[in-house]
């Protein structure tokens, strides 16, 4: 029997959380299966795994927007049939997104009333106004209550949403990769804020990551998820970042690394061993590039930047600065206002000649938007760059000559020598998890000689094993001589990748520095743009 939705009698206050043999399926696919946790009531909880493990899907079910077949979910030790989003809220369950779910027109403020869901008719503004500003009091953030998000960057977006939640008082707070788009500093200001919360006992918290120092200094237990399986649960307190990447990649996938190794996988470890010749060729150049923001501001100014042949170049800088705007303007995705970008001393306005003559390659963010079409095959995807050249073509023969045959053979080739888990060559490329789309772009573009690369958050959201992968072949790539323009978010994957790091704010770059010297909380300085992001 199902317990009646009634708040308990402590309305106020931190939940216990127990999901038992929880299953969800899709058709034929199982998302998550049979998985049983125990989220002790004001601690925070982490939930680590590869993409596509499950860990989505089981705080949607706890939160109300899916429904699990099978299983049950308790709140304080009483099952609970928690049917829609509703139910959750007034069980005081909230959930913080990865995608924002903000009112874009509407301000700071309203977007915290609407968060309530049940603004009064009339607002009496004056006494909102103050009740707003004294809550914001009790949190680390300072936002302005009458700027719209369309106007923030997405590291402020993310503190609204998260705002929004607090606000509405959640006894159990539930966060997708609330990190993803912040500096260290912000991340580490939003996490304690939540930890604090937690540690206060009006909160039990749930957080979702792929961020092993984030675990390890900010949750109290965790749980790995593996193919929808609950594969293992500890105390923080006992357990390595090695032991987690091994139950995430499941025992035999990937040996873990040896206890007390801290040096990674790739990028430093190996850039120590041949550093970039003095008199290596500038390969790619960019001077005074302008260009334009969506809104009609300039989100480019003046950029100029150089990455020498066999270097990386990390481009930090919290999402929102220019990054997005930057990799568009020079693969050819937006316009350039003003600047020239030359590829091994010639000009360079991406087109697919200019590309294939001077050997320019990318990984764009979200590759299924940016790098293929998804209605056609993974063969087809994977064909994008020369399925108009010999040996793919016989245009001798006629522009319409087009050897299929070929196309698939080596789709299936690169399926194999990269690991893309697909039902075929010819299925959609939308059929992919991203991690694998991810991978059958890497097949295309790191085919052949490269001069420059263009890589742009080519991690993202992605599972351990890709980024291992994804990493070690970005190395390689410099390795044989080629320059890599490296844009990301995370500033571990930059410091352990990159030869040099620049920093960029309000689309100028605003720091240089070595990367075997960079000291993670100048950067974080630098990104933060002094105070500006504060107000």
């Amino acid at each position: 029997m199902i317990a009646p939705v009634s708040p308990p009698p402590h309305a106020t206050g931190a939940l216990a959380l127990d999901t038992y043999e929880l299953t969800k399926r899709f058709g034929a696919f199982t998302a998550m299966d049979h998985v049983t946790m125990h989220v002790e009531r004001g601690t925070v909880h982490a939930l680590l795994g590869e993409n596509g493990a499950g860990k989505s899907t089981l705080v949607k079910c706890v939160a109300g927007f899916q429904r699990a077949e099978e299983g049950s979910i308790l709140i304080d030790g009483r099952e609970q049939d928690i049917a829609n989003p509703v139910i959750a809220r007034e069980l005081g369950i909230g959930m913080v997104y990865q995608h924002f779910t903000l009112a874009p027109g509407m301000t700071v403020a309203e977007n915290l009333l609407l968060a309530g869901g049940k603004t009064p008719a009339v607002i009496d503004w004056k006494t909102q106004r103050a009740d707003l500003k004294a809550f914001l009091a009790t949190t680390p953030f300072s936002l302005d209550l009458d700027v719209r998000p369309s106007e923030l960057a997405a590291g402020e977006k993310q503190k609204l949403e998260l705002l929004k939640q607090l606000y509405l008082k959640p006894r159990l707070l539930i966060l997708d990769e609330p990190t993803s788009v912040l500096t260290p500093q912000e991340a580490d200001e939003v996490l304690g804020h939540v930890r604090e919360f937690a540690l206060s006992g009006m909160c039990t918290v749930l957080i979702i990551t792929h961020k092993f120092r984030e675990v390890m200094a900010y949750a109290d237990s965790v749980t790995v998820l593996r193919r929808g399986k609950a594969v293992h649960h500890c105390k923080v307190s006992d357990t390595t970042p090695a032991r987690l990447a091994a139950a995430m990649m499941g025992e035999g996938e990937a040996p873990p690394p040896e206890e007390g190794d801290t040096a990674p996988a790739t990028g430093r470890a190996l850039h120590d061993l041949q550093p970039i010749a003095a008199d290596a060729a500038v390969a790619l150049e960019v001077e005074g590039l302008q260009s334009m923001g969506d809104r009609g501001t300039l989100a480019v100014h003046d950029l100029s930047l150089q990455v020498r042949s066999g270097e990386i170049l990390g481009v930090a800088g919290v999402s929102g600065n220019g990054q997005r705007e930057l990799v568009e303007a020079l693969v050819g995705q937006r316009p350039r206002l003003a600047g020239t970008v030359t590829v091994m001393g010639q000009p360079y306005g991406a087109k697919r000649e200019e590309n294939r003559r001077l050997k320019v390659r990318s990984l764009p963010e979200e590759p299924l938007r940016n790098a293929c079409v998804g209605d056609l095959s993974v063969a087809e995807n994977m064909a994008l760059r020369d399925f108009d050249q010999p040996p793919l073509a016989w245009p001798a023969l006629g522009a319409d000559l087009l050897n299929f045959p070929l196309w698939r053979s080596r789709a299936r080739e690169w399926i194999a020598e990269y690991g893309v888990k697909t039902q075929g060559e010819g299925a959609p490329i939308r059929s992919l998890s991203g991690g694998n789309v991810q991978r059958a772009v890497l097949a295309r573009e790191l085919a052949g000689d490269i001069n420059v690369l263009i890589a742009a958050n080519p991690v993202f959201g992605l599972d351990f094993a890709a980024v291992a992968e994804i990493h070690s072949r970005i190395v390689q790539v410099r390795a044989r001589g080629g320059a890599v323009l490296l844009i990301s978010e995370d500033l571990d994957e930059l410091l352990e990748m990159s030869d040099r790091i620049v920093v960029m704010s309000e689309g100028r770059i605003v720091f240089e520095t070595p990367a075997a010297t960079a000291e993670r909380h100048v950067l974080g300085a630098h990104m933060g743009g002094g105070d500006h992001h504060a107000h």
